[in-house]
């Protein structure tokens, strides 16, 4: 028997991460300097772990409810309050999941039809269009330009819809760009997204960490606010990649059918890592500033290095990214962090591995310590002087 014959035709056709490749090849590297996870630095804060360790020794091990414990919705839903002015019910709006990655695979499959078309701004995060594959959706790519500070205007999103478009996914802040979007940018949209019935999903992970201006949602907008899932989690605002606990908050007709899906495949998430996310959610407001004001700092840093060793980089307005161009090289992506990584012993991503508009530009991430950023830097100027 022919094994590969018998797996899905999806899946056979599905590429493998790009960004997993340059893990594996550094991985094989002794004194490599990695600056390609996009993952905090910092240890989970003590409280949040210390509330884990307590839900562990009362034996609160058990299953929860499949839409997560209510004590979390309740306080999920506070922070969205509190945070940015949005109104959510715990019981009927919020579900929690493994992970915000859950969570948009759930909502894809809740939503689309073989051959609904989704439009996807480009470069993005490499999950997305696996993830529309999957479900069974055709993906239409919306070039983000670095002369529109990487923002989705509303020429392009006009120009993208068709009788066939089903959803708009969009990541602000975002990966890899560091792309934000306010409200002034968000706006022209809106009509667009009324008129034609988009439902939008809103990756929203990084929106703790929004330099310079308060993180806008498109869930702000009443005339919408039925027509948008909004995702998150816990992974970069607390640092608790490892946790695996995000949640979405939607229209109750999109959450009762995401839930089908959920509770069949999942079940609920962690239970233990449940108690935690309401320790984070009630008391971790400072962890989240204290850490975004170290981000802004490296951000600053490794901005101002880039430039003055000769790589134009754009300061970007969220995440923990910089993307920057290595087209001064002449240099494609790839093979720009292959020889980078095999010369210097410095890992980042290639442009390509968010989709072939990252051709061009690297993805730095910067949440490492100022040392090894100062370390990388000084080893990208000496490969740069090497290949001039």
């Amino acid at each position: 028997m022919n094994i590969k014959d018998k797996l899905n035709e999806t899946v056979k056709v599905v590429p493998p991460s790009g960004i997993r490749k340059f893990f594996d090849l550094a991985n094989a590297i002794e004194g490599v300097i990695s600056l390609g996870v996009g993952e905090p630095d910092f240890a989970t804060p003590w409280h949040i772990r210390e509330e884990a360790i307590y839900a562990i020794e009362k034996g609160r091990t058990f299953y929860t409810a499949n839409k997560g414990l209510l004590e979390l919705r309740t306080e999920i839903a506070r922070y969205l309050k509190r945070r940015f002015d949005l109104n959510y019910d715990p019981e009927k709006n919020i579900l929690c999941t493994v992970g915000g990655s859950e969570a948009i695979d759930l909502a894809l499959r809740a939503i689309l039809n073989p051959g609904d078309e989704v439009i996807l701004p480009v470069p993005g995060y490499v999950a997305y269009e696996p993830c529309i594959m999957l479900a069974g959706g055709k993906t239409v790519h919306v070039e983000l330009k670095e002369e529109d500070h990487f923002k989705l205007t509303r020429k392009q999103l006009k120009a993208a819809i068709s009788p066939k478009t089903k959803a708009l996914l969009i990541n602000f802040p975002g990966n890899p760009t560091g792309g934000v979007m306010s409200r002034e940018d968000f706006e022209p949209l809106i009509d667009l997204i009324k008129e034609h019935e988009l439902i939008v999903i809103t990756d929203e992970i990084y929106a703790e960490l929004s330099y310079g201006q308060k993180h806008c949602s498109l869930a702000s907008f009443d005339e919408i606010k039925d027509q948008v899932i909004l995702i998150s989690g816990f992974s970069k605002a607390y640092s608790m990649t490892g946790w695996r606990l995000g949640y979405l908050a939607a229209d109750p007709v999109f959450v009762d059918a995401i839930l089908k899906i959920h509770q069949f495949a999942i079940m609920c998430p962690t239970t233990i890592s449940q108690y935690a996310g309401i320790e984070a959610m009630r008391k971790g407001d400072r962890d989240a500033e204290m850490m975004k004001a170290s981000f802004e700092q490296r951000r600053n840093y490794i901005v101002n290095g880039l430039n003055r060793i000769g790589l134009s980089c754009p300061m970007p307005e969220g995440a923990f990214y910089v993307f920057p161009s290595i087209q001064s090289t002449g240099l494609s992506s790839d093979a720009f962090c292959e020889k980078l990584l095999n010369q210097q012993k410095v890992a980042v991503v290639p442009g390509t591995a968010f989709g072939q508009a990252g051709e061009g530009y690297v993805r730095i991430s910067y949440a490492y310590s100022i040392d090894e950023i100062k370390e990388a830097l000084g080893r990208i100027e000496a490969f740069l002087k090497h290949i001039q």
